[in-house]
Order: C-alpha cells, then sequence, then structure tokens
C-alpha cells in the first residue's frame, strides 16, 4: 500500500512511520514540523511540508495517489486545551475535517486516527473497554471524540472506512535505535523523569501520593510506541482488507504507579532522580488501565515491549545519546 503518515515526522508518526515501512509498505510524510524534526524523517519515506489547515496543500499532497491516510497531526496537551480551547477546535476538528473532506475527494478509502483514552474521562470501572461511557474531561479529549463522530458520519454518508485507534499513554523509544530525536516539550511522565535524569530539570514533582493504589501515586497504563506503531499497520490493513470501520484500545493492560516508574528508572540510569510529592492535580484519577482485549482479537495485536524496563530502557538510549 502507498500510506501517506499526516503528523509522520513526530514521536509517534515517526516510529509509524518505521513500522509501515518494514513491512514493504510505501509511506509519504505530510508535517508542518512545529512538533516534528527532520532529522527523524526515513530516507526511504517521501516528505512533503506542509499544515493540514492549508486546504490547497492538503489537496495537492492528497491527489498523489495514497491507498490509506493515517492522521498524527493533532494538538495533544490536555491542560493547554482547557486555556486556549480556540487552538485546539482550528487545529484538532478544522484540520481533520480537512483530511477527511481531501481523502473522499481523492479517493483515499481508508483513514486511520490517532485517537485518545481521553474521550472516555473519569474512569467508571476497569480496565476501560472501548463499550465504557465517553465523557471527556478536558477539550482535548472532547475534540477527539467530535473527530471520531465525524468518521463514523463520513463512513456512513461517504464510504470513508475508517479506523480510530484509542491510546493510552505512548511511551519508549524504537528499541533498534532509528529513531533518536526527542519530542520538544515534553510533559509525560517518562520524558520528564529522563530529563530530571540527565539535569535538564532539577526535581521531579510528583502531583499527590495519597491515591487508593499500592503506593498512594497515580498508576497508568503505558503502551511502548513501537506496540502502538505495529498496532496502526494491522489496523490499516484490517480496514482496506475488510471494508469495515473499526474502534479499538491500545494499552499494555497493565498499570505503572508514578513510583515504579521512577524506581525503574533511577535503576537502570544509575541517577538519582531527585522527586518532590506535591499536591494531586484537579480530576487526575487515582488509577487508568486499559482493555486491549477488542485489539487481540480484532487486529491480533498485543503489546510486546511496554514492560517498565523496556519503556524506560529505550527511552533511556535516546536521552543519553543526546545529552552524553
Amino acid at each position: 500500500m502507498r500510506v501517506l503518515l499526516v503528523g509522520g515526522a513526530g514521536y509517534i508518526g515517526s516510529h509509524v512511520a518505521l513500522a509501515f515501512l518494514d513491512k514493504g509498505h510505501e509511506v509519504g510524510i505530510l508535517d508542518n514540523l512545529s512538533s516534528g524534526l527532520r532529522e527523524n524523517l526515513h530516507p526511504d519515506s517521501q516528505f512533503f511540508e506542509g499544515d493540514i489547515l492549508d486546504t490547497q496543500r492538503v489537496d495537492a499532497v492528497c491527489s498523489e495517489g495514497w491507498d490509506a491516510l493515517i492522521h498524527l497531526a493533532a494538538f495533544k496537551a490536555a491542560g493547554e486545551s482547557m486555556i486556549i480551547p480556540e487552538k485546539f477546535s482550528v487545529n484538532n476538528i478544522t484540520g481533520s475535517l480537512n483530511l477527511m473532506i481531501a481523502a473522499v475527494h481523492h479517493n483515499i478509502q481508508n483513514f486511520v486516527l490517532s485517537s485518545s483514552a481521553a474521550v472516555y474521562g473519569e474512569p467508571e470501572y476497569l480496565p476501560i473497554d472501548e463499550t465504557h461511557p465517553t465523557k471527556p474531561t478536558n477539550y482535548y479529549g472532547f475534540t477527539k471524540l467530535e473527530i471520531e463522530r465525524n468518521l463514523k458520519w463520513y463512513d456512513q454518508l461517504k464510504g470513508l472506512k475508517f479506523a480510530s485507534l484509542r491510546y493510552f499513554n505512548a511511551a519508549g523509544y524504537d528499541p533498534s535505535g532509528r529513531v533518536t530525536g526527542l519530542e520538544k516539550n515534553p510533559a509525560n511522565l517518562i520524558p520528564v523523569v529522563m530529563e530530571a535524569a540527565v539535569g535538564v530539570r532539577d526535581e521531579l514533582l510528583v502531583f499527590g501520593n495519597d491515591y487508593d493504589t499500592l503506593d498512594g501515586t497515580g498508576v497508568r497504563d503505558y503502551i511502548h510506541v513501537t506496540d502502538l506503531a505495529d498496532a496502526h499497520v494491522k489496523a490499516t490493513e484490517k480496514v482496506a482488507a475488510s471494508k469495515q470501520s473499526v474502534l479499538v484500545n491500545l494499552g499494555s493492560e497493565t498499570g505503572l504507579s508514578v513510583l515504579e516508574i521512577i524506581e525503574s528508572a533511577r535503576k537502570i540510569t544509575g541517577r538519582k532522580i531527585p522527586m518532590k510529592i506535591v499536591d494531586r492535580r484537579p480530576g487526575d484519577p487515582a488509577k487508568l488501565v486499559a482493555s486491549a482485549d477488542h485489539a487481540y482479537k480484532l487486529l491480533n495485536w498485543k503489546a510486546q515491549f511496554s514492560s517498565a524496563e523496556e519503556l524506560i530502557e529505550t527511552t533511556w538510549q535516546v536521552y543519553k545519546k543526546t545529552y552524553g
């Protein structure tokens, strides 16, 4: 297949590009490089610089004869989405509609969305499966849910088949060391831990240690980015072959606490990683863990690289190489 990765120079996108290339697919990348990096572009991919809000550019790139479009170009900072919702409205919702319209216009029949577990909001039960109520508690999650709803209408009205992949917490780096560009301004726990390990941060803030968990810190489902990338390939191939749309969770089905991540990082890096316990953040649930049973049954997909050791070791290798 010829696959267009929108946002393919970013952290997740660069790993997805590797996964498609490893399976023998042709890859094109459309990216505005606002958070993506040129150094993450694979030499075997075709690069188009452009923004999803530039409808002429989107239309021109989509006219190049693609079999599938993988959309990874949304803004993802949940906290920022509550302060500057208009930024997320325009990029995430309008930009996604631009891609969907262009896909239909140029007969790109398969559309894969990088969605998020943020569509679920506060967990009503665990593990969270695909039938869990969708009640986002931040505007970012709302935008992802709106894109999914639009995709369902475009499936019904225009025949655009899609896969919506609801990620939990993406982490790690390519185990073979082929992706070396670090995320710009990371906000997720493991990169923040790495910044404390290399001295970019003086200390790591732990938001609350009085949750109803084994060690009192929040528990999350971390999924290795290489596992995520593999799921994108399998989902794209499934939708193309079956001509049926799918919606699946992508998680490891195991929870890791903040302290477990920090202790594992201390062991692997050999660094002290100073930390400070501060108040909880409003709206942070004690525990979020996925059920990925549907992904296993539908896509024959299961997380392979998502242990704490693999997540941290592959991330540390890149940080160590960058910072020495």
